[in-house]
């Protein structure tokens, strides 16, 4: 479990009540200690996997359901840097990690817990740019990502929601056609015939997806990393960066800046997920370059310099070997 996680739970998780339990029902009538409980709660549920029992008297979804928000809220705490620590924080966290969640639901879990719920609209990811840089192209906010389909450490394979309205009205009629149709044939318990047409709207670049019992019709964009380079799979420390990427981004719904497009139909982007920027983690952590020949942006210069003083993941070899260098070497026939 986080460190930062057990430390508020030992600080401030002590029961105050004879009625208090190994997992605290009742709503809270102050959100410090509010905050407190769903530490608790979480140190909890990572330990029996159990919900609060009172929770289901504040929020629609089954237990089953609310299993899986705590998984993803326990995570969430876990990897939040700084870690959360004020009721508005706490609050924020939840609200991020169950964007896609019901509003009944994510609004019953903070009356629970006594967190504040803000009077106005909370961007997902509150990290990025308030504003969008120069050279950006558009934005998009992408659905839970499948860590499966990321390629290597500097692409992630995303879907958008055709209710987005910039996606809306561009969808091909063939695709709103196969998908029509796709809805009747399940109705109808044809199922080959289903396939067929999901396969179809595949071809075409986009997929049905399922979140939460409800099928979104969805659009599918693949993303180049902008302004890093990381080791090819085969390469050493290739694994380990396609590795730190899936951690990253799996199941996480992504905030993506489009600069434009490579010449393999890649949109190159910066990505930021729960606020943080992906290539940020991904140059610290010593598992891409900077790739200097397209993007000069001194940050990026300085977290690879920070990473090879401190010989992190690739810099603890005296001289690596290039990325660009090894893709040209094989194209050559070298």
């Amino acid at each position: 479990m986080g460190n930062a996680l057990r430390f508020l739970y030992g600080k401030c998780c002590k029961p105050t009540t004879a009625g208090d339990s190994d997992s605290l029902g009742p709503p809270y009538t102050t959100t410090a200690s509010g905050v407190s409980a769903l530490a608790h709660d979480l140190f909890n549920f990572e330990i029996t996997s159990q919900v609060p029992e009172g929770l289901s008297q504040h929020v629609v979804s089954s237990r089953k359901a609310q299993a899986k928000w705590y998984g993803k809220l326990l995570q969430a705490w876990r990897e939040a840097k700084p870690p959360p620590k004020t009721p508005e924080e706490v609050a924020r966290l939840i609200i991020q990690t169950l964007s896609r969640h019901q509003k009944a639901d994510v609004e019953g879990l903070l009356e629970f817990y006594g967190l504040p719920y803000p009077s106005t609209p909370v961007e997902i990811f509150s990290e990025g740019p308030t504003k969008l840089p120069e050279g950006v192209e558009f934005e998009m906010h992408t659905l839970p990502v499948d860590g499966s389909t990321v390629p290597d450490g500097d692409g992630i394979n995303v879907y958008v929601n055709t209710a987005d309205p910039r996606e809306s009205s561009s969808v091909p009629r063939d695709v709103l056609l196969a998908a029509v149709r796709r809805s009747k044939a399940r109705a109808k318990k044809n199922y080959a015939r289903a396939d067929e047409l999901r396969q179809k709207i595949i071809e075409l670049g986009y997929q049905v997806i399922n979140i939460q019992n409800e099928e979104i019709l969805a659009r599918k964009y693949r993303i180049r990393l902008r302004g890093i380079d990381a080791p090819e799979n085969s390469m050493p420390y290739g694994k380990e960066a396609k590795q730190e990427l899936v951690k990253l981004v799996n199941g996480k719904c992504l905030r993506v800046l489009v600069y434009g497009e490579d010449r393999y139909g890649r949109c190159v982007a910066d990505v930021y997920c729960n606020g943080i920027f992906v290539q940020e983690i991904m140059l610290k952590k010593g598992l891409a370059w900077h790739y200097a020949a397209y993007d000069q942006r001194i940050e990026l210069a300085t977290w690879e310099k920070e990473a090879r003083a401190k010989r992190i993941g690739l810099w603890a070899s005296s001289n690596p070997e290039k990325p660009w260098e090894w893709r040209k070497d094989r194209r050559e026939g070298r």
